[in-house]
């Protein structure tokens, strides 16, 4: 599988029912103006995670090839663990009081920073060094392919969708990356 096709996937699985597509859901329920909503998740995305996969080529140069590889495969459990805890979103007054291009930009970058989908990036990034470049577009397509939905769909009624189950076959996707990690 090409670098592109592993970030895009890991991305998309690790933001299913993720506080970002909660945030999401949100922004286009206060502003009701999904194309700079959708254009502001792009750019965060886009500077989240350059940053995320620079740092991890920058930790992988102090790891060997073989703790790299349990480390992704233990980073892959975890999240897959880390998966099944439903997020939750503060409303923050502050924030929505701005412009639906800036306010989601803002919301949207901070509710990156230590999420799951940044840390994926992280690892990802120090798995594929020499494609950095692929890792950050397959991670913001990835990214892109799970909340532009929520963003178009987002008078559909959340409670409708069956995240439990959801989070469930996601969490064991993610543990069968963290096989293919660890054993291939």
């Amino acid at each position: 599988m090409s670098v592109l096709a592993i970030s895009i996937t890991t991305v998309a699985l690790a933001e299913i029912g993720d506080r970002t597509q909660l945030l999401s859901l949100l922004l286009v329920s206060r502003y009701r103006k999904p194309v700079p909503i959708i254009l502001a998740i792009l750019v965060a995305t886009i500077v989240n995670h350059a940053l995320a996969a620079w740092l991890g080529v920058v930790v992988a140069d102090y790891i060997t090839p073989e703790v790299l590889k349990w480390v992704i495969a233990a980073s892959f459990l975890a999240m897959a663990a880390w998966i099944l805890v439903p997020d939750k979103i503060d409303d923050d007054e502050s924030i929505s009081n701005r412009g639906p291009f800036v306010a989601s930009f803002i919301a949207f970058f901070i509710a990156e920073v230590g999420d799951k989908t940044q840390i994926a990036t992280s690892i990802l990034g120090a798995n594929y060094s020499h494609q950095l470049e692929w890792v950050v577009v397959g991670s913001t397509i990835g990214m892109l392919l799970a909340n532009v939905p929520v963003v178009l769909i987002g008078k559909l009624s959340a409670d409708k969708l069956p995240l439990g189950l959801i989070r469930k076959v996601t969490a064991v996707l993610f543990v069968g990356l963290a096989a293919l990690a660890a054993f291939y």
